[in-house]
């Protein structure tokens, strides 16, 4: 049991030097520009996956509301519920996968959805468990202070 405790710690110590190494010479390597990015993208993904394990019941709401505009009343109460139930799970699951992972960009996880390739892009769309498209009665994004979008 002992033996297996220091080699799982070992793999770990290497894990993180690794990593270390990894985005050391990545940074090096990289213009001024690309390096305040190449900090704070792991540390957005670290916050996105502690929103999504805080905040992922949420789904349960959404989903019956979305269900709910596009079915009806009694839909969103069944077959909402039971979907909210199955994006929740999935939510907690990707928040933890990238709260593990965070310090590593992922396989098929780019920054957008049109780019393909590694990164620390979100693994479930959409990336945070509120949005504007999901933000009722303004509660989370205040609808006067965003932007409209240029394209």
């Amino acid at each position: 049991m002992k033996v297996t405790k220091m080699l799982l710690a070992a793999l770990m110590v290497m894990g993180v030097f690794a990593v270390t190494s990894l985005d050391a010479q990545q940074l090096t390597a990289a213009p001024e520009a690309e390096k305040g990015a190449m900090i704070l993208k792991p540390l957005e993904k670290l916050g996105r996956g502690i929103s999504n394990v805080a905040f992922g019941v949420f789904e349960v709401p959404i989903q019956m509301n979305y269900v709910k505009n596009r079915a009806g009343g009694i839909a969103g109460l069944t077959y909402g519920t039971l979907r909210g139930l199955a994006f929740f799970v999935a939510r907690v699951g990707v928040g933890v996968l990238e709260i593990v992972t965070f310090p590593v960009p992922l396989p098929d996880c780019p920054e957008t959805p049109e780019g393909f390739g590694p990164g620390y892009g979100p693994i479930m769309y959409p990336a945070w468990v509120i949005d504007v498209e999901n933000d009722w009665w303004s509660f989370v994004y205040d609808r006067d202070s965003i932007p409209a979008p240029t394209y």
